[in-house]
């Protein structure tokens, strides 16, 4: 619920293509769908893309109160694990991309809104999950081109974890994961896919961008610059309500 997410600073050749966060620029000359919760009914359609969203139910995941409520409660579980105090589950929805492949599960009393780029929304989209309040909390994209970009970093790891519904994509494998990556002083934060388990020590910055069988996904969780004042802060937010609903939500993202 934090706002910008950061971005590393020089490309990375991995990857020579449009930058993964110009899908969102397109946002003002494309499609927005909505998927919003419904009384009578948890799926929601979405006429310009052919969205779905369907109820389903899952142990891993709360409704989200606001991050700063967190307190500085302990550690976190180790990675791959959910801590012991985690939130009781809660009733989620499942949203499937036009394309029909990339879908994933986020809580019913959210909603999502897809953006296109003007042309086919089964070649690129990003959907934005917005929380019951309002507040942008997460964005995942899917489509045929991305970039990145890296620059070295000390990283500190609280938890990572492959994800299940991307097992079957090319390697590196696909892997949840919450960090924070400092340069000169200055911390960032991140909870997002990315490419392989990130590895603790110096290194260079993640790109984030996991290939599929047609195209990549990217999928970030949104945090303002500073969004925590340290790194208990940070693992307190993780254990609670708001980081298990988008851990979950990360973890649940598939492709068929």
């Amino acid at each position: 619920m934090k706002g910008t997410t950061m971005r590393p600073a020089f490309r990375a050749p991995v990857v020579s293509a449009l930058a993964a966060a110009a899908a969102l620029s397109l946002a003002g000359c494309g499609a927005m769908v909505s998927a919003a919760p419904s009384s009578s009914s948890p799926a929601a359609s979405a006429p310009a893309a052919s969205a779905t969203a369907t109820a389903s139910a899952s142990p891993s995941v709360s409704a989200s109160p606001s991050a700063s409520s967190a307190g500085g409660a302990g550690g976190v579980a180790s990675p791959g694990t959910t801590p012991s105090s985690a939130p009781a589950p809660a009733e989620l929805k499942t949203y499937t991309f036009p394309n029909g492949h990339v879908s994933f599960k986020y809580p019913a009393d959210w909603k999502v809104e897809l953006f296109t780029g003007g042309g086919s929304p089964s070649e690129s989209a990003t959907a934005t999950v917005i929380d019951a309040s309002g507040t942008e909390q997460a964005s995942v994209y899917s489509g045929k081109i991305a970039d990145g970009v890296s620059h070295p970093v000390d990283r500190t790891v609280f938890e990572s974890a492959p994800v299940p519904g991307l097992a079957a994509q090319p390697a590196p494998a696909a892997h949840y994961a919450f960090y924070v990556d400092r340069m000169d002083s200055n911390a960032t934060y991140r909870m997002h896919l990315a490419a392989g388990a990130p590895k603790p020590g110096q290194g260079a910055a993640l790109d984030g961008i996991i290939r599929t069988g047609d195209g990549v996904i990217l999928a970030d969780v949104k945090f303002i610059e500073k969004p925590f004042a340290n790194d208990a802060a940070a693992k307190s937010w993780l254990a609670g309500a708001e980081g298990q609903a988008l851990k979950a939500l990360l973890l649940s993202i598939s492709y068929r």
